[in-house]
């Protein structure tokens, strides 16, 4: 009397059905990413012409029988490969957000020494200590300057770019 694995029963047709659009949604998800992206998977070249060929089907039903043949082609795919690379594109992705958050963080700062002056100073100096002050209120006089005579915002860039520099984005 031998007992059969659960790995040595057939799978449910819902079963195969859900596979089959996880296979399909991650077709979707690579057409959906920028061509220097898609270079980096580990596809196949029939997968790669698929996905071209995507990209200039217009029509709705075309499109749906499109993805379905992907889908198709996904099956014969090293998806944990695929699956890493996304995980890659992802991790960089949440870098680069993170570092724009810091950006849009200092910009918020530059604009703020900017408008309040010696008040602001203060806070970005405990948040910055090793900044250098000296240029740090140099810069701050003379982007209030270029603000009031409506020149091009030179010292506002320059800043910008000693919180950058400061802060090592």
């Amino acid at each position: 009397m031998s007992l059969n694995s659960p790995a040595d029963e057939p799978k449910s047709k819902s079963q195969r059905k859900r596979e089959m659009q996880a296979l399909q949604n991650l077709g979707e998800k690579i057409i959906a990413l920028p061509g220097s992206q898609r270079r980096q998977l580990p596809l196949s070249e029939d997968m790669r012409m698929a996905i071209e060929e995507a990209d200039r089907i217009s029509s709705h039903e075309a499109r749906r029988r499109h993805m379905q043949y992907i889908g198709k082609l996904m099956r014969r795919e090293d998806t944990e490969a695929i699956h890493t690379t996304f995980e890659q594109f992802e991790q960089f992705e949440q870098e680069k957000r993170q570092r724009d958050h810091a950006l849009h963080q200092l910009e918020m700062w530059r604009d703020r020494l900017i408008d309040d002056g010696d008040a602001a100073v203060e806070s970005v100096i405990h948040e910055l200590p090793h900044i250098d002050r000296q240029s740090l209120r140099q810069f701050i006089r003379n982007a209030r300057r270029e603000r009031e005579r409506q020149k091009p915002p030179i010292n506002a860039r320059k800043l910008f770019k000693l919180l950058r520099d400061t802060a090592g984005l």
